[in-house]
C-alpha cells in the first residue's frame, strides 16, 4: 500500500512593513499620544522655550501627525520624510532636557534618558532613507 502525499499547506509569508510604513506609523502614534496623554511630554519641554509647555506639546503632536500623514501618502512621501528628519532634529532639545532632568534618578531611568539621545541619529537616518527611496 502506498501512502498518498500529505496535503500541501499553502504558507503565506508576510513581508515586513516598508520603511515608510514604519516611519509614518511611529510619527502618527506619537502624534496621537501627544494629544491624549500630554503630561509626560510637557515635562521635557525645555524651560527656555516661550509660553506654556502644553502648547509646545500640542504643537509637536500636530507636527508629528502632519508629517506622519505626509509620509504615509506616496505622493507626499519624499517631502514628508525630509520633514520627519527635520522634526527629529527639532525635538532633540527635549531629549537633552529629559536627560538633564533625570540625571539624578536611579540608573535604569538615567539609562533610558541618556539612551534616547543617540537614538535620534538612526531615526534621522531612517527618515532620510525613506526620502531617498521615495524618489
Amino acid at each position: 500500500m502506498t501512502r498518498s502525499p500529505a496535503p500541501s499547506r499553502r504558507v503565506e509569508l508576510r513581508s515586513a512593513p516598508s520603511p515608510a510604513t514604519v516611519l509614518a506609523g511611529g510619527l502618527l502614534t506619537m502624534g496621537v499620544l501627544h494629544g491624549v496623554a500630554p503630561a509626560p511630554f510637557d515635562t521635557i519641554v525645555p524651560p527656555w522655550l516661550p509660553g506654556p509647555a502644553r502648547s509646545w506639546t500640542y504643537a509637536s503632536g500636530v507636527a508629528e501627525l502632519a508629517v506622519g500623514a505626509a509620509v504615509a501618502a506616496p505622493r507626499t512621501r519624499r517631502l514628508g520624510a525630509l520633514a520627519a528628519a527635520a522634526l527629529f532634529v527639532a525635538v532633540f532639545p527635549a531629549n537633552v532636557q529629559m536627560a538633564w532632568d533625570w540625571r539624578r534618578r536611579s540608573w535604569p531611568w538615567r539609562a533610558v534618558a541618556f539612551g534616547r539621545l543617540p537614538l535620534q541619529l538612526p531615526m534621522i537616518a531612517h527618515a532620510l532613507r525613506v526620502h531617498r527611496e521615495a524618489g
